[in-house]
């Protein structure tokens, strides 16, 4: 599983929205600059979250975007499908997206696959936004662990 730079750029709007108590107004200028997004493509970004109810947006000079459902009530299965569509590593193994495959009914790793997905969504279905804002950032010790190490691609 792979997130677009879209799902990417609302997750990380989302936690800094958290971060700012959740009900603060924050203008979206503040936002791009402080989370690395280019504003133009964060203005469309937030559009789609204001009509999924995540955010709301309040007018003038004190004006922004704040959350506008508790994070609680948010997941990351829900962000994740409704920008990227899918969770699934294969198409043979989704459901939204599912596409045919020539070796279905004797591929050996199709189970392996579906297996992943459904891993993946439970694990994104099952975490909330504020659960994940309570975990620590991830160290690069950590992303280039020996045991993982070996293979490419990873």
């Amino acid at each position: 599983m792979k997130i677009s730079k879209k799902t990417d750029y609302a997750l990380r709007v989302l936690f800094d929205l958290i971060g700012q108590d959740g009900h603060r107004p924050v203008s979206i200028r503040e936002l791009a600059a402080r989370n690395d997004v280019p504003k133009r493509f964060l203005e469309q970004i937030m559009l789609e979250m204001k009509a999924k109810g995540w955010v709301s947006s309040s007018a003038g000079k004190e004006g922004g975007y704040f959350l506008s459902r508790e994070p609680n009530q948010i997941t990351m299965g829900e962000v994740i499908r409704h920008f990227d569509g899918i969770l699934a590593p294969t198409g043979c193994v989704s459901v939204t997206a599912y596409a045919p495959c020539s070796q279905e009914g004797k591929c050996r790793f199709q189970r392996l696959f579906l297996d992943v997905r459904n891993y993946i969504a439970r694990l994104m279905d099952k975490a909330s936004l504020a659960a994940v804002y309570l975990n620590l950032p991830v160290t690069s010790a950590e992303v280039f662990a020996h045991e993982f190490s070996a293979g490419d691609g990873i």
